[in-house]
């Protein structure tokens, strides 16, 4: 867990990347950064202009150092996120960032698929959807943001997988859960959000 002085650190970081990209400027992680953040952990980057969603882009699992998942994901975020054409120089200062880092996403274990719906709490929970049909991630904080319960967020983690809504169901595809510690930006001010 981090406090929010160190979510004020990673906000930084995700601004300051995205910057970069526009002064050319070398983007310059300090060492403090590198050591509060040098253990690998999933984390996902999400941008938003007026409320809208306006690019985000993560890893679900460990696979780089968060300091560097931060980088990575901020820069995909604002640039290479499919739904969204590249951020423009002038949109910079009219988003807010939210950086959410991840718990590894363990597998919930069910013999029927009915017993998801216990073992899921929406707005603790987020979930990844794998299959042989592709796989899709949405975080704990999208569920309650769109006001879902259990089946609706299982029935959007398998849209967003671009498998059929009721795919849950089959237990061939694995349903995993995660937790996530969210930082972001609201009103110029960093809040960690609950």
């Amino acid at each position: 867990m981090f406090n929010l002085k160190q979510g004020e650190k990673l906000i930084k970081l995700a601004r300051d990347t995205i910057s970069s990209h526009f002064t050319d400027e070398k983007l310059n992680v300090d060492g403090n950064v590198k050591k509060d953040f040098g253990d690998k952990q999933g984390v996902f980057v999400t941008l938003t202009k007026n409320g809208e969603l306006r690019g985000c882009i993560g890893f679900a699992e460990p696979v780089m150092v968060l300091c560097e998942g931060v980088v990575e994901a901020a820069k995909a975020a604002a640039f290479q996120d499919p739904r969204f054409s590249p951020l423009e120089r002038d949109e910079l200062k009219e988003i807010d960032i939210e950086v959410s880092v991840l718990s590894k996403p363990e597998l919930i274990k069910v013999e029927k698929a009915e017993e998801y719906m216990d073992k899921i709490q929406i707005g603790r929970d987020g979930l990844v959807i794998r299959g042989d049909y592709g796989s899709g991630l949405l975080l704990p904080q999208v569920a309650p943001e769109w006001g879902w319960n259990v089946g609706e967020f299982l029935e959007n983690t398998c849209r967003k997988a671009g498998m059929d809504s009721e795919c849950w169901k089959d237990l061939n595809n694995k349903l995993y859960s995660f937790r996530a510690q969210i930082f972001s930006e609201e009103k110029g001010q960093i809040v960690e959000k609950k």
